[in-house]
């Protein structure tokens, strides 16, 4: 088998059976005459260990070299008789050994030298020693059996002393061995395993006993099965021994999803390269946190681009928002060469009624829809974004036709939505403002284009206009009105006139509209100028429920004196949006103790335009309690007489610019005639607004007019002249009727 030299004395075995008294086995000493009296007579310490460690067997010289008994060694554990740092000394011999009995059993000499160690007595006292040993296997013959080791320890403390720091560095470098986190394997020149430590055969999960057979080729299998490329790894094997100075360092992926780094690197001795070193680390935890690492630095990257792309583009619609829009106009205006810049400004007409009447949802649906026009209105690299709500804004960048591109725009609009099975026809109000000779800040162009696209929307909207400097001033002046307004109704400076309405029936005074009056550095503001603004600024409710309020307080004798008797208050639509108009309406004629079938509330017909039910629902509430409604101004709007009968409506009022048409009173005016007879057959009683002249209330009078108001009868007036106006009213209609009138009061 396999023969250690111990100073010259051969040590050899073939077998011996497990004996727990440790004495020679049996089967040896029959083998051998005289065999067991020579182990026992053996100065060397003889000890049979067993694959797991074991001692089997021990013999007298034992005994007495370590201080033990028999009974005491046999069935312990061997390392109790090795210094720190050589425990795991017979191990590797045993290692050593088996592997070279399996060379030797091929027919190749094998040897294996002793080797240097340091012993330990009971007493804790160590001494140098030196060991070697054998292998010899128990079984049945058949190949199968059992391997121990006969190890022969001497002791050669009696030798010359070894420098310390000697002794001490074998035992840090055999500690390091066995202490270290990674896997080491050191393979000699030919290819054969040299030696391993206890973490190389944990990390790979090799059995002891696969290593104890010598079979490299088994071991090299056991490790392959597990790596993901296997080829790769003997290519890279090969490789290194094909150039035996090389180092490496790489990557092993296993199968079960861990990953090792592995590091290879030559062993020398005197600069000749007698074998390799490999050493394998378990980086598995390393490289998950690696990868999570680098998942999340993806990630966050992504959601990086993604915030990036958010914090320039509009959520709703994906055009650009008011920051890309802003940048890139400024980058336009910095450009050196002078480009041509345009900027169109636009928003939609009325958008808020298909939020308020179909949901935010269609609304949103119908944004959506208009940029993907505007995107088609333009060039790939025109800049089209969204500033907020439904304000959009076109950059155009080197255009050579500005004002085709808006007309594109305003035409493209004028094609239907349908959203939710609903038609909507989308009209949008546009400002274009282009840089000219004296430059101008982005600012400054934006503004621009904002006030010519409230000119548009002044102009009648769904159109577009080119900004001129006299918008600015005309904006200005809107601004001031507005700032004006505001001071007026704040202190109290909104006058209340009334003016008479006389009835062509009775020859009477029957009705005083009230009538809001602003009086501006000693100037009447017209109210065809401030009413508008007041409505657009919020204003017009504060100053419809003053004038309410003053009327019926004013008027109240007058009314009580004649129960027929009845004030005309002037009411806009943004008075009737609010949900307590009714209850405010009701709220003051009860204050001021005037009974509420004495009012009349005149609107225009712009208020039905939409069928707001909330409208029609205020004004049926108040009719309910005697509050009559007069529809103004009938005539200048869309309103049809048959659309009349389903509206909550007692009066009709023709506007001045049809009575302004009868100049001599023989004219045939069919359209009057129709006005007057369609109103009275649908049960609504008639008043002529602006009658100026004696021949337009004669021939009014002649179609059966029910009233008359305007100049002809009195202007309106403070509330301090209106008695005198009464009179004169009374007068007017009497002298039309030929009637003596003693005065109205």
């Amino acid at each position: 088998m396999v023969s250690g030299s111990h100073g010259g004395s051969p040590v050899t075995a073939s077998s011996c059976p497990e004996e727990a008294s440790g004495a020679v086995p049996e089967e040896v000493s029959g083998a051998v005459p005289g065999y067991g009296d020579l182990v026992e007579s053996s100065p060397d310490a003889l000890l049979v260990v067993a694959e797991d460690g074991s001692i089997r067997m021990v013999n007298t010289a034992a005994e007495r070299m370590f201080g033990y008994a028999r009974a005491e060694l046999v069935g312990s554990d061997h390392r109790i008789l090795l210094a720190e740092g050589f425990r795991n000394g017979l191990e590797r011999l045993f290692f050593n050994l088996r592997r070279d009995a399996h060379t030797d059993a091929d027919g190749d000499e094998a040897d294996t030298a002793p080797v240097e160690a340091y012993g330990v007595r009971r007493d804790g006292t160590e001494f140098q020693a030196e060991v070697a040993g054998a292998i010899f296997v128990t079984g049945d013959g058949a190949g199968n059996g059992t391997a121990s080791m006969i190890a022969a320890v001497r002791d050669t403390s009696h030798r010359p002393e070894n420098d310390d720091s000697l002794r001490e560095a074998m035992s840090l470098l055999s500690a390091t061995l066995e202490s270290t986190a990674d896997g080491i394997l050191v393979v000699s020149s030919e290819g054969e395993i040299a030696g391993v430590n206890n973490q190389f055969l944990t990390m790979w999960g090799i059995p002891r006993e696969m290593l104890a057979t010598g079979d490299d080729e088994a071991v090299m299998g056991f490790v392959l099965d597990q790596l993901r490329e296997p080829a790769q790894f003997v290519e890279k094997v090969e490789a290194l021994y094909a150039d035996p100075a090389a180092e490496s360092h790489d990557i092993l992926e296993f199968r079960d999803g861990r990953t090792f780094e592995r590091y290879s690197r030559p062993q020398k001795v005197a600069d000749q390269v007698v074998g390799r070193v490999w050493s394998f680390r378990d980086v598995t935890a390393a490289k998950v946190a690696q990868d999570r690492i680098t998942r999340a630095m993806a990630d966050l990257a992504a959601q990086s681009a993604q915030l990036k792309a958010l914090a320039f583009r509009d959520g709703l619609t994906g055009l650009s928002n008011r920051q890309l829009f802003n940048d890139r106009l400024a980058s336009a205006l910095a450009d050196p060469r002078g480009t041509a810049v345009d900027v169109l400004l636009l928003d939609l007409d009325d958008f808020k009624e298909v939020n308020d009447i179909l949901g935010h949802h269609a609304g949103d649906q119908m944004l959506i829809e208009v940029g993907r026009r505007l995107r088609a209105c333009v060039r790939p690299d025109d800049v089209v974004a969204r500033l907020g709500g439904d304000e959009f804004v076109v950059l155009l960048i080197e255009s050579l036709e500005p004002e085709a591109v808006a007309v594109r725009i305003v035409d493209s609009l004028r094609v239907p939505v349908w959203i939710d099975g609903t038609m909507l026809r989308p009209s949008l109000s546009l400002g274009i403002a282009s840089i000219g000779e004296a430059a101008v800040d982005a600012s400054e162009l934006l503004r621009r284009a904002d006030v010519a696209m409230y000119a548009a929307k002044a102009a009648g909207k769904n159109r577009y206009m080119r900004f001129r400097p006299e918008m600015l001033k005309a904006l200005v002046d809107r601004n001031d009105l507005e700032a004006g307004l505001r001071l007026a109704v704040d202190s109290g400076q909104i006058a209340v006139h009334y003016q008479p309405i006389v009835s062509a029936g009775s020859g009477t005074v029957t009705k005083v509209e009230a009538l809001a009056r602003w009086v501006r550095d000693d100037a009447l503001v017209p109210p065809k100028q401030f009413i508008p603004a007041a409505e657009r600024s919020g204003l017009i409710v504060e100053i419809g429920t003053e004038v309410l309020l003053r009327g019926c307080t004013e008027l109240k004798p007058w009314l009580e004196e004649d129960s027929s008797r009845s004030l005309a208050v002037n009411v806009s639509g943004v008075q009737l949006q609010h949900g307590d108009f009714a209850e405010l309406v009701l709220a003051v004629t009860e204050s001021c103790g005037v009974d509420p079938r004495q009012l009349v509330l005149e609107v225009t017909e712009s208020v039905f335009f939409e069928d707001d039910c909330h409208v029609i629902q205020q004004l049926m509430s108040l009719r309910t309690v005697g509050v009559r409604v007069a529809l103004g101004d009938f005539g200048t709007g869309f309103s049809s007489l048959g659309r009349l009968q389903g509206l909550p409506v007692d009066t009709l009022k023709i506007d001045q610019s049809f009575v302004s048409m009868i100049k001599t009173g023989t004219e045939r005016l069919p359209i009057l005639n129709a006005m007057i007879g369609m109103a009275h057959g649908l049960g609504l009683t008639v008043t002529a607004e602006g009658v100026e002249t004696s021949a337009q209330a004669g021939y009014l009078m002649k179609l059966d007019c029910d009233a008359l108001q305007g100049f002809l009868f009195s202007g309106p007036q403070p509330e301090a002249a209106l008695k005198p106006a009464l009179d004169r009213a009374a007068r007017a209609i009497a002298a039309l009727r030929g009637d003596r009138v003693p005065g109205n009061r």
